[in-house]
Parts: structure tokens; sequence; C-alpha cells
């Protein structure tokens, strides 16, 4: 029996570690994905799901799939809108990792999100230092997605050199979440650098705003930072001359450049919403409806752009891509979703990590679509999971969310 646990025990804390290692290659991250859902049944997860269920983020995952999948039944697609459903039930992967997690295997998830971002970010560096390649090829990673994960990655270096009282952590600690932004600054995602500025703000905001000098200071010492970093970055300044030419082109009614395609997408799909405000359309007919629309939609203004871009894949905004395919019952659920993504956070005394990171989230998906950052979800869901996993093995228990149920 004993030899039964420990090896169950094992098989646990291996999955908790290959996850994080491998959730930034797709190929590896197909069995990672697979396996924790075995590890927890193995291990007695379903008896203890009881345990976790009274998380805020849990209930609102599931509500969300819910939604999406009653989308289906007035999709005139059900493949497409399968398809669809599956990117967000991904995210139910959440449950396992974090029914997996206890004192003793905490150390193995941390060190395999560490091992797994580390190498992804090594990766990145040589992309751009030697290759001047953006994003990360080797891992189909686009410029998108690993801005995403800088980003992030700089939310979290700023909140611990915060929260560190040991002056030479919080030194590396400030150098590290620097370094990122100079990454971030160097990758041509315009939206999720603005995401990743406006939360950093608001954490700092968060951390200091008893200290007002020190806050001042670093709001000052961040602002030349990021002068300088504007100004020394070549695939920045290019990202604002492009900006300026598609917004004069826009006027020009030339919506065939990259700021166009978005302006044109969000204004067909606001159009969409409109026409079926509480339902949608159906769990995905979000793209299908664009490309027919585009047609005659104000006498064709937008019908020249499958020159430009062949294929609609989503709108780069997560709530129209939402309130396209379900409606005002899909916006609902996915507000829903964020706001108990931060109470989880609130919940287990993370308040103020939880307010920069569903910042980031809710701004990033005003400009893209997150749902397709694979590894960015994952991670977003793993840094959760630890945070819940580390306030309830060291401070309280589960008691606290069930009771703010």
């Amino acid at each position: 029996m004993q030899s039964v646990l420990t090896w169950r025990d094992a098989l646990a804390k291996f999955a908790l570690l290959f996850f994080g290692v491998a959730l930034w290659y797709k190929g590896l991250s197909f069995y990672a994905y697979y396996l924790l859902p075995v590890a927890w049944v193995l291990d007695g997860g379903m008896r203890r799901f009881g345990k976790i269920i009274y998380e805020p983020l849990i209930g609102a995952l599931l509500v969300l799939c819910l939604v999406l999948a009653l989308g289906i039944l007035w999709s005139d697609s059900p493949t497409l809108g399968f398809k669809v459903w599956r990117r967000y039930f991904a995210f139910l992967v959440f449950i396992p990792y974090l029914g997996l997690l206890n004192k003793a295997r905490l150390p193995w998830a941390i060190g395999g999100l560490l091992i797994g971002y580390l190498g992804a970010l090594v990766m990145g560096v040589y992309q751009w230092v030697v290759l001047g390649v953006q994003g990360i090829p080797p891992l189909g990673m686009p410029y998108l997605h690993f801005s995403s994960m800088l980003g992030i990655g700089t939310i979290l270096s700023l909140y611990f050199a915060g929260m560190n009282r040991n002056k030479k952590a919080k030194t590396i600690l400030w150098c590290l979440a620097v370094f990122l932004l100079f990454l971030q600054f160097n990758q041509n995602a315009r939206g999720i650098l603005a995401a990743t500025l406006i939360s950093s703000a608001f954490l700092l905001l968060l951390l200091h705003k008893k200290e007002i000098r020190t806050l001042f200071a670093l709001m000052a010492s961040l602002t030349i930072i990021l002068g300088v970093f504007a100004s020394s970055s070549t695939s920045f300044q290019e990202r604002l001359v492009q900006a300026r030419h598609d917004m004069e082109m826009s006027t020009q009614g030339r919506y065939d450049t990259s700021l166009g395609y978005r302006i044109a997408i969000w204004d067909v799909g606001l159009h969409g919403i409109a026409e079926s405000p509480f339902f949608g359309h159906g769990t995905g007919m979000a793209a299908s409806y664009f490309d027919r629309t585009i047609e005659t939609y104000k006498g064709g203004l937008y019908k020249e752009l499958p020159n430009f871009i062949p294929t609609t894949y989503h709108y780069h905004n997560d709530w129209i891509e939402i309130g396209m395919q379900i409606g005002a019952l899909g916006l609902m659920a996915y507000a829903y979703f964020l706001w108990s993504w931060f109470q989880t956070f609130k919940v287990h005394q993370l308040k103020i990590l939880g307010t920069a990171l569903v910042s980031f989230v809710f701004l990033s998906g005003l400009t893209d679509n997150l749902v397709f950052f694979r590894q960015t979800c994952y991670l977003l869901l793993i840094i959760t999971a630890i945070g819940i996993g580390w306030h309830t093995a060291y401070t309280t228990g589960f008691t606290q969310a069930k009771e703010l149920r």
C-alpha cells in the first residue's frame, strides 16, 4: 500500500513539473495536458474535488464553458463551434493542476514553471539577438505570444521586488523586470506592451500607495527607463511610424493595414452583436460572419480585406469575439470569469497581484484574443494555482473561498 502511495505521489510531482516545462512546446504540451488529469484521478482527486470547487475561478470557468457549449446549439456549423469551445475548455486543466498541489509538491510545480519560462526566455533572446527574428519560431510562438509572456514576467518581477525586504533580491528582481521590458520593447506587439505598462503602473501604485516618496521615485525611474527604451528601440520606432501611416490610410478609406484591419473587424463585429445582441450567432460563427458580411456592409467598404489577410480567425478583441458568438449571455459569462479570477486572488491574500494580472488579461483582450495564446493562458493559470497552493499550504485552507461563495 505504501509503495502505491509513493508511486502516485511521484507521478503527481512529475506531472506538475512536466506541465510547467512542456507548456511552451505544442508537441510536448499535448502529453502534459492529458497526464495531469490522469495523475489527479489516480491521486484521489475526484474525492477531494469538493475542497476546490469553491474556488471562484473554477466555478466561473465551468460557467463560461457551459455557455459556449450552449452556443453550439444555434450555431450553423457545430464542427466549428466545437473547435472554438475546445479552446476555452482547455482552461479546465486548472482543476487537476490545482488539485494535485500540496505543500510537498509546490517546489516541483514552481521548479517546472521556472525551468520552462527561463528556457523559453533564453530561446527568445537567442532568436532576437543572434538570428534577428521576433517571437520564438521553434516553439511556435509568434511575437504577440512572446510579448505577452514577457509582460507577465515583468509584472511578477515587479510584484516580488515590491514585496521583498532583502535589498539584494529586490535589486535583482528590478533588473529582471527592466530586462524583460527591454525585450518587450523590441517585439512588435503594441497592444500587449501598453497592457504591460498600464498594469505595471497599477501594481506599483497599489504596492507603494502609502509611500508617496518611494512611489514617485519608482515612477520617475520607470519613466526615464521607458523613454530610453522607446528612443533606442528600432522596432518600437518603426511600429510608431507604421501606426501613424495606418491611421492616415484609414482616414482615406484604406483598411488594408494592421491597424485598419483591426478597425474594420471591430466595426463589423459590433454590427454583428447589434444584429443578435442576446444570444449571438452561435459558437464558432464569428469568423464566418465577417467573411460573408464585408461584401455588403457599408456598401462594401471592407470587401478588399481578404486580399490583405485571406482568412479571418478571430476579432482581435475578447469581448467582441465572445459577443459575436453568444451575445450578452457570453459577455456576462466572460465578465464573471474575469471578476471571479480576481476574487480567487483576493481570497488568497494576493489582491495586488490579482489586480495587476487580471488588468493585464483585460487590457490585452482589447486588442487581441487571448484564448489563441495557448502558452500565455496556461502560464497565467499555473501562476494562479501556485498562488492558491502557497497560501493554502502556509496560511489558511480553502475555508475563506467557501465562505465567499
